[in-house]
């Protein structure tokens, strides 16, 4: 016969679901997402979990709308707003060349392209190897 401890055990296990997937980093999130009271206003912290957790947010976008019951074009909308977000995956060593007029003026355009060309991609890319 089993022992009301185990049943406790058994029944807490079953109310705390696991993604398909088995990825522990989903509970991590489904915690914060907890933590937060399911509020659609704190979607740009789970955003900025999520990618903490996962490195981008691409494939986490319809997860995150259905757990705040938001439209996925609201969460895709924020996560592209804001330039912290990542829709792929990045490099571990990334560039940020200045675009801007003064910087334009001082050469950009040039010390960008010896980038692209000494790293074999284009600006918002990365390379094969996940290095650039």
């Amino acid at each position: 016969m089993h022992s009301p401890s185990s049943a406790k055990v058994r029944r807490k296990t079953q109310l705390t679901p696991t993604h398909p997937s088995g990825d522990t980093r989903f509970k991590v999130l489904d915690v914060t997402i907890k933590r937060y009271q399911y509020q659609q206003d704190a979607l740009i912290e789970i955003l900025h979990k999520a990618q903490e957790l996962f490195g981008y947010l691409d494939d986490l976008l319809l997860y995150i709308a259905r757990s705040l019951k938001l439209p996925p074009s609201r969460v895709y909308g924020v996560a592209t707003f804001y330039h912290l977000f990542s829709l792929a995956p990045q490099g571990v060593h990334t560039c940020t060349v200045c675009t801007g007029t003064a910087c334009y003026v001082k050469g950009a355009a040039q010390i960008l392209a010896t980038v692209e060309k000494y790293t074999n991609i284009h600006a918002g890319e990365t390379t094969s190897d996940f290095r650039y």
